[in-house]
């Protein structure tokens, strides 16, 4: 020992001390500047982050008030996006797009309130792609230059241009060899642009030859994206730097979209905690009544946007507002300038508004009833998952957490970002996925049989029921979702007809009262191979029927066949293949046009001979390998 010890010290010298030259730290640890990599399968990868961080920019140019149009192509792999601001100056150009902590956005008076300003943005979608295309237009001249992994490889130089309208273009194709196998998903794009169309009432987005624009601004995001009827008709409210709407539905919990100049905060942050109290004190101080800040805001859903100078984000990828302060030199913190502005708007409205106040006090008194016939066995269910929780047979932990972030250590945040839980169904599932899972990033939780269909049922059967309330407790989410343990809640359940009446009942559970945990995009469903087809040289794992025709006529004659019918059927040492870095993810979404009510009626309902109609008519006999 001592001797391996004397070696790595010897070893240890000036050789060992390496300065990266240009954009090579950003190739070599790009998790510090976009987040994942990724393939595209899930809205956080990141190549979504590289078109995000050229299209900041772009924003960043409007909110200054130069260009109403952004156009925005996305094909075959590669991004294009123009705007039609006030251009990159032409001979620092360059520059700004390939030296790191350069850039326009540490001068206020060129760019106040905006969302880039480290001068990171554009240079990491330079050095993370394999192509980089940037051209800027400006006082009748042009200049046009081309990367290659963050390398200069041409530039054309100032040129006169007089026919071309100013602004900035960029080309780009993120580096197959860092996100592999990529492919852009044109939904996850659309939501990111319709995002900021919300926030910038007056700009057009040209997508893929659609038009994206909004005259409402979040008056149309909540429209657009609420999945339940409102109680009330949506309050809208706005001032300078604020913009606020909300209303009330009967889904549990609660719902929120925060932005910060123009940059969707997924994680929240210092204004979406200061909007969340401040809503519930300005109502509960209107009705002047000795209500639970909890039942006033049960069944809120609403979005807030503020501007703010100088933001302090949490990370890079600017998920999570950290700022105190409106502005560096403003004295006035967040959280009283969102007080002050819905203590005076929001308490005027309801003044001037009779009706929806007489509906919103319905909604809560409807809330605090709720509760307090429950307080008993809710009391109850916390000390026995408590006790539980103590040693908690049904949960194999892991040693990361989704709510321990943000973190100043890099690879802890890359393992917070990566954790997730199984919902297995019995013991030999759940024994084949303890055995190979990565202990650090994956947690285990195991099902006793079929969950209770939960469909129509209140919120007191999630704490009546020991197994709801023992998931609830693992995934810490009976206060809302935003100390959520695990970033991914996986669905791993047989590929039989068992098994996906499993996946049906925790989804019913999930859409019925932890909605936001779908909206948010935290679930999945775990797919695992169907078939296993190998001979004496090589194995290969289905998915698919089609996938196992492929395999038969690439390993050629009487291969051996395997179909597995359950999870328990697959050994931990094959078990470990898909549930590593090939894993297989189908994540649950919800969307208005799913009209979820209808869905759940009918699939969850108590109208058995309407779904008996329906099989029988639907059913489709395939033969058995």
């Amino acid at each position: 020992m001592e001797d391996e010890l004397v070696k790595a010290s010897v070893d240890y010298g000036d050789s060992n001390i390496i300065t990266l030259e240009g954009l090579e730290h950003v190739r070599r640890r790009p998790g510090m500047y976009i987040g994942k990599l990724g393939d595209g399968t899930h809205v956080d990868d990141g190549i979504y982050v590289l078109l995000k961080e050229v299209l900041d920019n772009c924003i960043d140019e409007y909110r200054m008030g130069a260009g109403k149009n952004i156009d925005v192509l996305v094909k075959d792999g590669h991004a294009e996006v123009r705007d039609f601001g006030r251009g990159i100056p032409l001979g620092k150009m360059i520059e700004a797009v390939s030296i790191m902590n350069t850039g326009g956005k540490y001068d206020s008076k060129a760019f106040k309130k905006s969302v880039g300003l480290n001068g990171v943005g554009t240079k990491a979608v330079n050095a993370l792609s394999s192509s980089f295309v940037v051209q800027s237009f400006r006082d009748g001249h042009a200049r046009r230059a081309e990367f290659s992994c963050g390398k200069l490889v041409a530039d054309s130089d100032i040129q006169e241009d007089t026919s071309t309208d100013r602004g900035t273009y960029i080309y780009f194709v993120p580096d197959n060899t860092l996100f592999t196998d990529y492919v852009y998903k044109e939904e996850f794009i659309e939501t990111m642009l319709r995002n900021y169309a919300y926030l910038n009432t007056g700009l057009t987005i040209n997508f893929n030859g659609k038009k994206i624009l909004s005259k409402n601004g979040l008056l149309d995001l909540l429209n657009e994206n609420m999945t339940s009827e409102p109680l009330y008709p949506i309050v809208h409210l706005y001032g300078e730097d604020i913009e606020v709407a909300f209303t009330h539905s009967d889904q549990y919990g609660e719902e929120y979209y925060s932005f910060v100049n123009g940059q969707h905060t997924t994680q929240g942050g210092t204004h979406q905690s200061a909007f969340r109290e401040a809503i519930a004190r300005t109502i509960k101080e209107f009705f002047n009544k000795n209500q639970e800040l909890t039942d006033i805001r049960n069944g809120i859903i609403a979005a807030v946007s503020i501007s703010v100078e100088e933001p302090v984000f949490e990370s890079q990828t600017k998920t999570k507002l950290g700022s105190r302060d409106m502005s560096p030199t403003s004295g006035v913190s967040v959280n009283k300038f969102i007080s002050d502005f819905l203590k005076k708007e929001l308490d005027n409205f309801l003044h001037r508004n009779a009706s929806i106040a007489e509906v919103m006090l319905q909604k809560i008194v409807d809330s605090e009833k709720e509760r307090k016939a429950i307080a008993g066995v809710t009391k109850l269910a916390r000390e026995r998952a408590k006790k539980v929780n103590l040693h908690n047979k049904k949960l194999r932990d892991c040693r990361a957490h989704y709510n321990d972030l943000p973190s100043k250590d890099d690879a802890k945040n890359t393992a917070m970002e990566a954790s997730s839980i199984f919902i297995t169904e019995g013991d030999s599932a759940s024994g084949s996925i303890t055995k190979s899972r990565d202990v650090n990033t994956q947690a285990v939780f195991s099902l006793r049989g079929k969950p209770l269909n939960s469909y129509g049922l209140t919120k007191k059967i999630v704490y009546e029921n020991e197994e709801f309330n023992l998931l609830q407790a693992a995934l810490n989410i009976e206060d809302g979702i935003d100390n959520l343990r695990y970033n991914k809640v996986i669905v791993a359940t047989d590929a039989d007809v068992d098994g996906m009446h499993i996946r049906l009942l925790l989804i019913t559970f999930f859409l019925q009262f932890f909605p936001d945990l779908i909206k948010k995009g935290h679930v999945y469903i775990l797919q695992t191979p169907l078939f296993r087809v190998r001979n004496k040289k090589e194995t290969v794992y289905c998915y698919s029927d089609e996938e196992r025709l492929a395999a038969i006529a690439k390993l050629g004659a009487n291969p051996e066949i395997t179909r597995f019918k359950g999870l328990g059927e697959i050994s931990p040492d094959e078990f470990k293949h898909f549930i590593g870095q090939n894993i297989r993810l189908d994540q649950v979404t919800l969307k208005k046009e799913d009209a979820v009510q209808d869905l759940l009626s009918f699939y969850m309902g108590k109208n058995t001979s309407d779904r008996q109609m329906f099989i029988i008519d639907n059913l489709v006999v395939e033969e058995d390998v």
